[in-house]
């Protein structure tokens, strides 16, 4: 078969958001195990703009292509076991690489999307769909009646962990700079600013028995004020420390000393857990459950998206040879949900 052409984004290196590149480059035939699609919608998240600024631990070395997910069309498929997939449209996790009009996915990374659903409402759904899913139903295992404490709010996970808990009849305290406080009083969230110093005084005015989970993704400090808010019996769950990766320095350290703290809660003999969420835990080592997490998941969220039950929030749609300008305003923050990029 002929190799196709592929418009893609590069990050070269150290660069401001202008100084990503447009190229045009070869996608050789699929292997086995591995689909070629055609990018439908792919988007930006946190770990983009982490990447540009060589703070994403585990980083490709530069150039590279940047793209946590995608949702696009199979056109070909490297194996007879996964040829039933061509024509069909399916959301993949990729890490890198999703910022492209054709890539090449791995199949076991790859899931059916229900052929009503928009591909950018879609788009918004996949690692960040994933993540609040697994976060609040198989990290913290939330119930009816209880209270949680979600920092970033007013991001692509918050947004999707908002919906997924009010459904499931849980409160949410909302962690999220004052600009957002309003846009979330409106979906019945009771906000907080994540920057007050006496931000532990404010939620135990909100919630004074203590809540019962903490979704915390700025870790540092706030790990331990969070800690703190735990209800007994409670769970924190970290799932990002934009704290620890803002600065300069390496990066091994500020994961281990996260890390560090988790178990070091775990040891406290005071009825609290915690826990650090990763997405692509058990990927390698036990990949068959990998698997039936992924599909179980995602598939939940997808069919909650196509019922109405779930809202996609797109926050804005670029086109891909605009990644530069759809990349500074995700890093502007003054925008709430997933900006897509449309190949």
């Amino acid at each position: 078969m002929n190799a196709v052409q592929a418009t893609r984004v590069v990050l070269p290196g150290l660069v401001e958001p202008d100084g990503l590149l447009i190229e045009t480059a070869e996608v050789a035939a699929p292997q086995p195990g591995q689909l070629l699609v055609a990018v439908e919608a792919t988007g930006i998240s946190y770990a983009e703009q982490a990447m540009r600024r060589g703070r994403y631990f585990g980083q490709p070395a530069f150039p590279f292509v940047p793209g946590y997910d995608l949702v696009g069309t199979v056109l070909r498929a490297g194996a007879a076991d996964d040829a039933s997939l061509v024509g069909q449209r399916v959301a993949t996790m990729t890490k890198t690489g999703g910022w492209a009009s054709h890539v090449l996915v791995e199949a076991r990374d790859s899931i059916v999307v229900p052929a009503e659903l928009d591909p950018a409402e879609a788009e918004t759904v996949v690692v960040n769909g994933v993540t609040a899913w697994q976060m609040l139903h198989r990290s913290a295992r939330v119930r009816a009646g209880q209270t949680i404490l979600l920092h970033g709010a007013s991001g692509g996970v918050g947004g999707i962990l908002i919906q997924l808990a009010q459904r499931a009849g849980v409160r949410v305290i909302g962690g999220a700079s004052p600009r957002h406080h309003d846009a979330l009083r409106t979906i019945g969230v009771e906000p907080v600013d994540y920057n007050d110093p006496n931000l532990a005084d404010r939620v135990r005015e909100l919630a004074p028995g203590g809540v019962d989970a903490v979704f915390d993704n700025v870790g540092g400090p706030m790990t331990r004020v969070s800690f703190g808010l735990l209800a007994p019996g409670g769970t924190l769950v970290g799932y990002a420390i934009i704290a620890g990766v803002s600065g300069s320095g390496g990066l091994v350290l500020p994961f281990a000393k996260a890390l560090g703290q988790v178990l070091l809660y775990n040891l406290l003999p005071n009825g609290r857990r915690a826990t650090f969420y990763d997405l692509w835990a058990g990927h390698k080592l036990r990949p068959a459950r990998f698997r039936k997490h992924l599909e179980e998941d995602l598939g939940a969220v997808f069919e909650l998206l196509a019922d109405g039950t779930l809202k996609a929030n797109v926050a804005a749609r670029f086109p891909l040879d605009e990644a530069a300008a759809a990349l500074a305003l995700a890093e502007s923050h003054t925008v709430s949900g997933k900006i897509i990029l449309l190949p």
